[in-house]
């Protein structure tokens, strides 16, 4: 999976952030860094719902762009 991910060079490094999930970030000394670690936090922020909505009733729906 691709995960859009912004990121800004701050005074402590590099600060990155995953706009599409609320919450989760990440920083670094350096921008390599910075994006090694938000991959970590997407995937700890993804097995947190997984966990989060076990036990609930889900569907999965396609979503598309025309674009």
């Amino acid at each position: 999976m691709r995960y859009r991910v912004n990121i800004k060079k701050t005074e402590e490094g590099y600060s990155v952030w995953a706009p599409g999930l609320p919450g989760c970030w990440s920083q670094g000394d350096t921008e390599e860094e910075a994006l090694e670690n938000i991959k970590d936090a997407i995937e700890t922020y993804l097995a947190t719902v997984e966990d989060l909505s076990e036990d609930k009733e889900s569907r999965y729906v396609e979503v598309g762009s025309n674009a």
